[in-house]
This record gives C-alpha cells, sequence and structure tokens, in this order.
C-alpha cells in the first residue's frame, strides 16, 4: 500500500495468474489507509472464494449497467417495463445502498410501506420479481454471495379471470360492424376472432404473409407500441408463434373483401405493405383499436372486454364446441399444451363430464359382455356351501 498524494492512498496486489501470465490489481482513491486496506482483503477473499463484492458499485449504478446490458436481448416493451420499475422505483428505493449492503430487511421494509399505501399487489411482484433477476444476474457473475431480494419477492397474484364473448355475443359484435360501419376494423375483428390471433400479429399481418389460394396465412411478424408512442416491429416471441394458421371461409372472405379495397386504392393494382393499416401504409395504434372496439361494444351494451379477450373468446369457442384441447392449442400456437389447459382448464368442465360418463358407458358395456358369458345354473353347477 502507498501514499498516492493528494491525500489518497492506493493498494496493489498480485492475483492469480491467468494464461500463465502475472495478473496485478491496483486500485486508488481511497480516503485512509485503512479503507484503501479493507478492500484489498476484500478482493483477496474475493479470489479465494471466487465471489468479489465490489463495495464502490452502488445498486444504482448496477442497476444501469444491468439494464444497458439487457437491452439488446429484450423485446422493447418488455425492456420499458424493466427501465420503468428501475428507474421510478427501484433506484429511489435502493439506489443509494452499496450492492454488498443490501439487505432483505431493506426489501421488506418498502414492500410494507407500497402495502400500507394500498399499492396494487401485481404492480409490487413485477418491481421486486425485476430486482430479484438484475441481483440474480450479479450472484451469476460473482459479483455478490447472495441474492437478498431471493426470498423478498411477495407470492404472484392470480390473474383475474378473461372475461369471452359467447358465440351469440361474438356473432352480434360482427354483425353490428358489417351493418353500421363495414371498414377495415370490421374486417379486423372478424379476423381476431376468426383465427385467435394476437392483437399484435393482425396489426403486423403483411400481405406477403397472406397465401390465399392457400387458405392460410403466416405468422411473421408482431406488432408493440411502447407507451402508445413509439411503434416496433419484430418477430414474434416464441417459435411456436412463427407458425401457419389455416383459414376457414369466413376469414378467406374477410381477406379478399380487404384485398378488392387495397388493390383498388392502390395505382399499380397490387397488394404491399400491411393488411390492416392507415391511410399512408403505416401501422394501426392498438391504443385507437382498443378505443374503437370498447365504443363499439358499449353501443351494443355487451360486455366489456380487450383487445386479447378476442383471442380468449375465439378458444372459448372452440372448447365448447368440444375441439379437442391439444388441437385447440395447436391453433392458438401456444408453446406446450400445458399453457392452453393453465388457461383454459376452468372452461373444460363439461368435457370432463363427458369423458367420465363415456369411461362409465365403456365398464358398463364390458360388464354387462361378462354377464352374458357366465354359465347359467345346471347339474354341475355346485351348490353353494
Amino acid at each position: 500500500m502507498e501514499d498516492a498524494g493528494h491525500g489518497s492512498w492506493t493498494y496493489c496486489v498480485d492475483l492469480a495468474p491467468q494464461d500463465g501470465k502475472r495478473k496485478t490489481r491496483r486500485r486508488g482513491g481511497f480516503a485512509t489507509r485503512a479503507e484503501a486496506a479493507r478492500e484489498m482483503k476484500a478482493v483477496l477473499n474475493g479470489e479465494l472464494r471466487g465471489v468479489y463484492e465490489d463495495r464502490r458499485v452502488t445498486v444504482a449504478s448496477f442497476l444501469r449497467q444491468w439494464l444497458a446490458a439487457k437491452k439488446e436481448e429484450l423485446a422493447p416493451n418488455t425492456y420499458a417495463g424493466y427501465e420503468a420499475c428501475v428507474e421510478r422505483d427501484l433506484i429511489p428505493a435502493f439506489g443509494h445502498y452499496r450492492l454488498p449492503d443490501l439487505r432483505p430487511k431493506h426489501i421488506e421494509r418498502w414492500i410494507t410501506a407500497q402495502r400500507k399505501t394500498k399499492r396494487g399487489k401485481v404492480t409490487v411482484y413485477r418491481i421486486v420479481s425485476t430486482l430479484r433477476n438484475a441481483l440474480n444476474h450479479a450472484v451469476r457473475a460473482w459479483g455478490l454471495r447472495y441474492n437478498p431480494a431471493k426470498h423478498s419477492v411477495p407470492a404472484r397474484p392470480r390473474a383475474a379471470e378473461r372475461t369471452c364473448w359467447t358465440p351469440d355475443e361474438a356473432a352480434t359484435f360482427l354483425r353490428h360492424g358489417a351493418e353500421y360501419y363495414a371498414d377495415q376494423l370490421t374486417d379486423l375483428f372478424e379476423v381476431m376472432l376468426g383465427t385467435g390471433m394476437r392483437r399484435g400479429e393482425v396489426l403486423a399481418l403483411h400481405w406477403s404473409d397472406v397465401h390465399l389460394m392457400d387458405r392460410k396465412l403466416y405468422v411473421r411478424w408482431t406488432l408493440a407500441a411502447i407507451d402508445n408512442g413509439t411503434i416496433h416491429l419484430r418477430e414474434p416471441k416464441t417459435e411456436a408463434s412463427r407458425a401457419w394458421i389455416s383459414l376457414s371461409p369466413r376469414v378467406m372472405a374477410t381477406l379478399h373483401r380487404q384485398a378488392a379495397l387495397q388493390m383498388n386504392a392502390n395505382p399499380t393494382g397490387r397488394l404491399e405493405g400491411l393488411v390492416f393499416a392507415r391511410p399512408g401504409g403505416t401501422p394501426l395504434r392498438p391504443q385507437w383499436v382498443l378505443d374503437q372496439l370498447r365504443k363499439r361494444t358499449a353501443e351494443l351494451e355487451l360486455p366489456r372486454i380487450g383487445l386479447h379477450d378476442l383471442r380468449h373468446t375465439a378458444a372459448s369457442i372452440m372448447i365448447a364446441e368440444s375441439i379437442p384441447i391439444a388441437i385447440v392449442s395447436k391453433t392458438l400456437r401456444h408453446a406446450t399444451l400445458a399453457t392452453t389447459i393453465n388457461l383454459y382448464g376452468h372452461l373444460l368442465k363439461d368435457s370432463a363430464d363427458q369423458a367420465v360418463n363415456a369411461l362409465a358407458r365403456a365398464l358398463d358395456r364390458a360388464q354387462s359382455g361378462q354377464l352374458q358369458e357366465l354359465p347359467r345354473g345346471g347339474d354341475d353347477m355346485p351348490l353353494a356351501a
């Protein structure tokens, strides 16, 4: 250790060689000899244990570094959600702590304060989950011995049950749109209900991915609007989502109508760009589409639903029509069958009744056949004891 002048101290220590080369760590700027010695000891302990907790790193600086590293791998909406949690809540609450000094009690105290202010359970869950994810990264990078948020995340709140329209309600909505609007939103809602496509998938659908001759379309893109502002087109999140979708005669007729309208409006007479778009060809804004859905729903006094609930309505109608759950899962392009069952298992009550009744009928038939084969009483029948 040496006095570097100007009232600061520097330590220099040899560490384990890497690739046969000597490795030396030199750090300066410490106000006192004791502070420099404490940091040097932490470095040596880190070498011994494989974990080096840098006390000069604050929670705020670590979280911003973590966000910068995650930006390239996250979808824009997901990144925006993480960034909001970090800048709005986590840094104001914990940013002043040095990273190794953050303790579970600090996090528990913050959660208690949020509950007292009646903050939403889902919001608190997301914020603390974001902190846990970030600190897990620090542990994996050997920058922390343990994650203080590991056991602090509240139980995940149960998702509210989705509102789905009945087939009659869905048909009433579509008929109202055709009779009173007959616009591209009428067709957009028809496609969503007729295929179970997600909002972003429909809004990002290009004519180049619609194959009318084959009665299919391919989901290649999805659209996201960050804070209802910047529009992003990107590939779907999962491999299962990138898939072909079969088209019913109703949806085929809808797309043919849209195709005819756009070919007539295009001087070249060709189908180009987005299937559903603004007059200049730019994407429709999801919030505007939602506002129009709710406006038309209110006109009919139907249950209020969101755009994603149109997908749930399509799923519920398929299940009500006794379509096997595996086929429903494939149609919705879920990554696993378990996802479909978790989302729509409550709609399978009638199917379960049908299954156990069919099982009982099969057993009754088998048992009845066995009884008919039993020998009848005669001279050779042994007497009961």
